[in-house]
């Protein structure tokens, strides 16, 4: 089929590229030049395993297309997946000013009868604002079905989750345009979910929110557990075994950042207010949330005092692994109460140090190793869970610290191979080791 994607972001990108490997044509646009000539070179502008082999090979197999023209983009399109980006406006609410205005625009330039499917994470009822516009701007004579396909992709799994997904939801009016889309999703051999406009919009939302729930919940399990002595390890695993709940998101730490779970939850939020509903489940798990970025902070003046003149390492900057992603990520909160408190950082990370310079600028300095981070610091605060960290041989903190001295945010080590080694210790929600071999402590 030929199929166009309106939106070279993540969501969009990684859509254009998976459909393509289907065996589609796939036009991408975007209004950005700059970007749509280095894709169209085959460099990929996001970092995500597994994406710039399979963006090459279609480029060069003749299925894959970047551009910024949408007459040559929506002319001839069989079917349009709208992927641009909502970001949050500063009350919470999503801002779909890039929808409406591509919807605006692919009503003007369609000359066929076409099925448009919005990826975008909207608000309910947004797709049948789309349909109007749609119905407004277009040839009476065209027949436009829409379509809410809500995307599931995770950042560092993204191309993964496309291939091997839990589910595919297909919201529609029509359910003759319904079939066409899950024609284009057979191959996959993955469940498809097919419901109404609202209902789809519904469960990309609830999805999110609920999985922000898990989160938070483990996490202030993680406190009590601090409080009684017991392991939040261990008690995760307990609770993961029950089938009703599942071992998923149940891994305590700084919390969620990212895209999609802290935009997701204050839209929803956001959305129930206007409806006259207090959502008060879901404003807890935002306040525990925020709280639990600045724990290492919190932590770190207990066992330094105060933290002005000291040097402090911070391993990890992107919000999660295998991503170069810092939206919402715990490292932006501790960073920039690390430098209020007056410490030096130095930050590791092996792949978004560039990202983070738009954001820190030089108020920090920046390594792509480990060993160039913690030398000579008084303090070492773990914020992600690289697997280049999680290897990072234990010893070499005592060896290379000024006193080491270790604020695990994510559990990165498992405690009996922590207590061989001269370190402070602290994760979260385990016992706290203060290894007798400790210089100074």
């Amino acid at each position: 089929m030929k199929i166009t994607v309106a939106g070279a972001g993540y969501v969009g990108l990684v859509t254009s590229v998976c459909l393509a490997e289907l065996g589609h044509d796939v036009i991408c646009i975007d209004i950005q030049t700059e970007k749509i000539e280095k894709l169209q070179e085959g460099y990929s502008p996001i970092y995500e395993p597994e994406l710039e082999p399979l963006l090459r090979k279609n480029l060069k197999e003749g299925r894959l297309y970047f551009t910024t023209n949408p007459r040559f983009a929506y002319t001839n399109a069989d079917i349009i997946f709208i992927a641009v980006g909502t970001p949050q406006h500063v009350d919470g609410t999503a801002n779909l000013d890039y929808v409406y205005n591509v919807a605006e625009t692919i009503a003007v330039h369609i000359e066929n009868d076409v099925i448009i499917c919005t990826k975008s994470t909207v608000p309910v009822g947004t797709n049948n604002k789309i349909n109007r516009i749609i119905d407004s701007k277009k040839l009476p004579q065209l027949q436009v079905e829409i379509i809410s396909n809500p995307e599931f992709l995770r950042e560092g799994s993204a191309v993964l989750d496309f291939f091997y997904g839990d589910r595919i939801v297909v919201g529609a009016i029509n359910q003759e345009s319904a079939g066409v889309l899950e024609q284009i999703y057979q191959p996959l051999k993955i469940p498809i979910i097919k419901t109404d406009l609202k209902s789809a919009e519904m469960i990309k939302y609830a999805s999110n929110a609920f999985l922000a729930t898990k989160i938070s919940f483990v996490n202030e399990i993680a406190r009590m557990c601090e409080k009684v002595g017991a392991n939040i390890d261990d008690v995760a695993y307990g609770i993961g075994k029950d089938q009703r709940i599942g071992p998923y998101f149940l891994k305590a730490g700084l919390g969620y950042g990212g895209s999609c779970f802290p935009k997701d939850t204050r839209a929803l939020m956001h959305t129930s207010g206007s409806l006259g509903h207090h959502f008060e489940l879901l404003e807890a798990v935002i306040q525990v949330n925020n709280r639990q970025k600045s724990y290492p902070v919190f932590k770190a003046k207990e066992i330094l005092g105060s933290l002005k003149g000291k040097k402090v390492a911070v391993l990890g900057l992107s919000f999660k692994p295998n991503t170069d992603d810092l939206r919402e990520a715990a490292s932006i909160t501790v960073i920039r109460e690390l430098l209020q408190e007056g410490a030096s950082i130095t930050a590791y990370d092996p792949i978004a140090i560039e990202n983070a310079k738009k954001i820190f600028g030089n108020a920090i300095d920046y390594t792509d190793e480990i060993s160039t981070a913690i030398q000579k610091a008084d303090l070492t605060i773990i914020t992600t869970e690289w697997e280049q960290i999680k290897q990072f041989p234990l010893e070499l903190y005592s060896l290379f610290m000024r006193e080491p001295r270790v604020i695990d945010g994510r559990n990165c080590y498992p405690l009996e191979e922590v207590q061989k080694h001269p370190l402070l210790y602290v994760s979260i929600g385990r016992p706290t080791v203060v290894n007798t071999l400790t210089k100074k402590l």
